[in-house]
C-alpha cells in the first residue's frame, strides 16, 4: 500500500465480513479511509490464487460500464506477500444482502420488495449487454461450443463424486431425463457475452435506502459464455419451493416477491437477447447448479465438510432436479 500511495502508518478497525464463500474478506482502514480485502481461503485450494485474478481482471474490466460492482483499488499478484496468496483490495460498499436480513424498511414495505426483484433483473440485463471485447475480455472464456459443453461437463462432474468415501452415488432425481432433454432441445442461436455464473439474490448487495442493486459481488464463476444461462440461474433460485433457504432466504420469507414471468418480461423489455427458450436456461441451471451442490453433500460424507451443509445442499439439488423436471413435462 505504501508503494502504491494507498496512506500510510497501521490498518486500524480490522474486522471480517462474513459471506457465503470459504474466501477471506476484510475491512480495515488506513488514514481514514475505509478498504475491504479479499483473497482465497486460509487453506488454499490449488486453483484459489487463479479464481481471485480473475476475479480481479473482471472488476477491472467493469470499471468503464453501467454495471454495479465493488470497484477495485488495487490487486498484488505476488504470492509472497500473504503467505502464497494473492489478493485484491476494494471499495466498500454500502448496501446490504439479502439473504443475511432486511432493514427495517425494506421488510415493512412489500412494494420496495416486489421491485428488488426487478432491480436485480435490470443489473443482469445490463451486465449482459456489455461489449466483453471491448472492455479487454476477448480471451477470458471460450464460447465456442459453451452450450455443448455443458451436460458432458456436468454429468463428468457428478461422476467424479463416486471417489469420495461413504459416498453412495446420487440419490438426486431425475439427473439422466434431465441431462438427455437438455441434449435434445439445446439452442443454437446464441450470442457470446460476459457470464456471472453464480447469479442470485445473495450474490448481490442491495442500497440500504430502496430497491437499487448496489454491487453484484462473487465473480469467481465469471467467464464468456451465454448469459441467458444467468437469467436462467436466478430464475432457477428464485423462491424454490420446499427447499432450504439458500439464495436470500428473509426476502423469501418476506413474500411479495415479483412472480417468475414478471423477471422474465422484464429482462426482455432490457435486453436485445431472443428469451423464446428461456425454459431450457431454466432446466440447464438446475441441472448444473444441483451437481455442483451435491458435491459438497458428497464431500460431508467423506468427512471433509460439515454433515448439516452437506444434508441441507443435497436437499436443495432434489429441490432444483425437481424443478427442472417440472419445466421438461410443460415443455
Amino acid at each position: 500500500m505504501d508503494g502504491r500511495g494507498l496512506g500510510s502508518g497501521p490498518l486500524t478497525a480490522v474486522s471480517p465480513i462474513s459471506g457465503g464463500t470459504q474466501n477471506i474478506m476484510l475491512r480495515f482502514e488506513r488514514s481514514g479511509r475505509t478498504y475491504v480485502l479479499r483473497r482465497g481461503p486460509e487453506h488454499l485450494r490449488p486453483r484459489s490464487n487463479d479464481v481471485i485474478r480473475r476475479e480481479c481482471r473482471v472488476l477491472r474490466s467493469l470499471g468503464g460500464t453501467a454495471v454495479p460492482h465493488p470497484a477495485l483499488i488495487a490487486a498484488c499478484d505476488d504470492e509472497s506477500v500473504l503467505g502464497d496468496a494473492v489478493f485484491y483490495l476494494m471499495e466498500p460498499v454500502d448496501g446490504f444482502n439479502a439473504s443475511i436480513a432486511l432493514p427495517a424498511l425494506h421488510e415493512a414495505d412489500a412494494a420496495i420488495r416486489h421491485e428488488m426483484g426487478l432491480r436485480l433483473v435490470d443489473a443482469l440485463a445490463t451486465l449482459a449487454e456489455v461489449d466483453h471485447v471491448a472492455v479487454g475480455l476477448g480471451d477470458f472464456g471460450k464460447p465456442e461450443g459453451f452450450l455443448e459443453r455443458q451436460v458432458p461437463r456436468w454429468l463428468a462432474e457428478l461422476a467424479s463424486y463416486d471417489a469420495f468415501p461413504d459416498y453412495p452415488g446420487p440419490d438426486i432425481g431425475p439427473v439422466d431425463e434431465v441431462a438427455a432433454w437438455l441434449d435434445a432441445h439445446r439452442p443454437t442461436d446464441w450470442r457470446p457475452g460476459i457470464l456471472h455464473g453464480d447469479y442470485h439474490a445473495a450474490n448481490v448487495m442491495f442500497a440500504p435506502d430502496g430497491p437499487d442493486v448496489v454491487a453484484v459481488v462473487d465473480w469467481e464463476m465469471c467467464t464468456i459464455g451465454d448469459p441467458l444461462l444467468d437469467l436462467g440461474w436466478l430464475l432457477a433460485t428464485w423462491d424454490l419451493p420446499g427447499a432450504p433457504e439458500e439464495f436470500a432466504g428473509p426476502l423469501t420469507r418476506a413474500e411479495g416477491l415479483a412472480t417468475r414471468d414478471e423477471l422474465v418480461q422484464r429482462y426482455a423489455e432490457r435486453s436485445t437477447r431472443d428469451l423464446s427458450a428461456i425454459d431450457w436456461y431454466v432446466v440447464l441451471a438446475c441441472f448444473k447448479l444441483g451437481i455442483v451442490l451435491e458435491g459438497s453433500h458428497a464431500r460431508a460424507l467423506a468427512g471433509l465438510a460439515p454433515q448439516e451443509i452437506g444434508d441441507r445442499l443435497h436437499l436443495t439439488t432434489r429441490r432444483l432436479l425437481e424443478r427442472a423436471h417440472e419445466l421438461i413435462q410443460h415443455n
